[in-house]
């Protein structure tokens, strides 16, 4: 008897979500399961590090002025290539990649549907094992179907977002997206290569019992931040303080803990990096909408991040993204 007699897959709950809709095309469900594919690969060479020859720098410096990794390399081409060999996908940007991909054939011009993704984020963390993870963004494009995708698909505010995800490589590997009906998590079995529904409905606590802040930028950032961090520390009481600092170097692993458990998570402007360092389409964005719909919150500081219009693919901002309490206590801060 299977182990898993009522638990779904993700193709049999996309398309059960899809009969939810009697005049959906079935397009996003299509590109969901293309993401799931691209990801089970990924996390087959994840799996494999150490053995593959995937650990280390490229040799590289990608647009961002960063060291590309050979698994941001590998990350990105298995992405690119699935969903480009599919029909449900016009075009994706990349954090790799200078200028936006246009799949540019008759099955990807009459899709509807353009992707925005980080392949890997935190992969630095891949050669001491540690989670990593991987980030992407839908939206239904502006230009016209049958038609090349454009610049302006992929330059939408946040909130006209279809669905946004990622999927966390760690212990177990998670795929987690919202759309605006929900956020659901599903666990991959790696022995038969099946994502199953884990973690349905996921709602974040309102507060949790950790922030998560690079403390090396404690000296670069605005007072009101430095603040703000020793009320979490309660440094000025000599005690304990309310919050612990939990920091992986990856987004996706803080943001997915949080949601789970609680907490709050920022990357300010610090000196140096007026604008921060994360960016707001393909990092930013998908957090911040899996983040709203679940129930927290998410701003640069002053506004809310999904109402911000982006000006350019690799645009950056500060975040401040969590539990909807602490996200308050933050801001009574900031002003």
């Amino acid at each position: 008897m299977s182990r898993y007699k009522n638990i779904m897959t993700l193709d049999e709950f996309t398309i059960q979500q899809l009969r939810l809709f009697p005049h959906a095309t079935g397009e996003l469900s299509g590109l969901l399961r293309g993401i799931g594919l691209a990801a089970k690969q990924v996390n087959h060479e994840v799996n494999r590090a150490g053995i593959a020859d995937i650990l280390g720098a490229a040799g590289a410096v990608n647009v961002q002025g960063e060291e590309v990794q050979k698994l941001d390399v590998y990350a990105n081409n298995v992405f690119i290539e699935v969903l480009r060999s599919g029909i449900n996908c016009a075009g994706i940007v990349s954090e790799e990649n200078e200028e936006a991909v246009i799949f540019d054939d008759t099955r990807s011009n009459a899709s509807k549907y353009i992707l925005l993704m980080d392949p890997i984020d935190g992969s630095g963390n891949i050669d001491i094992n540690i989670s990593i993870g991987s980030i992407f963004s839908v939206y239904r494009r502006l230009s016209p179907i049958g038609q090349p995708a454009t610049l302006e698909d992929f330059l939408q505010k946040g909130i006209k977002q279809v669905a946004a995800g990622y999927v966390i490589y760690g212990s177990s590997t998670m795929l987690v997206y919202a759309t605006r009906r929900g956020v659901n998590g599903f666990t991959l079995d790696n022995s038969i290569g099946e994502f199953y529904l884990s973690h349905p409905g996921l709602k974040i606590p309102a507060r949790g019992k950790f922030y998560s802040f690079d403390n090396c930028y404690y000296n670069q950032v605005a007072p009101e931040i430095r603040r703000y961090v020793d009320y979490c520390m309660s440094v000025e009481e000599n005690k304990t303080g309310p919050y612990s600092n939990r920091y992986y170097g990856c987004m996706v692993a803080d943001t997915h803990r949080n949601l789970l458990k609680g907490g709050i998570f920022f990357y300010p402007a610090v000196a140096g990096k007026p604008d921060g360092k994360l960016r707001l389409c393909y990092e930013c964005n998908p957090m911040a909408f899996i983040t709203e719909v679940a129930g927290g919150k998410a701003t640069n500081g002053r506004e809310r991040i999904l109402d911000i219009q982006p000006r350019h693919i690799h645009q950056r901002s500060p975040l401040f993204i969590g539990s909807e309490e602490m996200m308050e206590e933050v801001h009574q801060f900031m002003k």
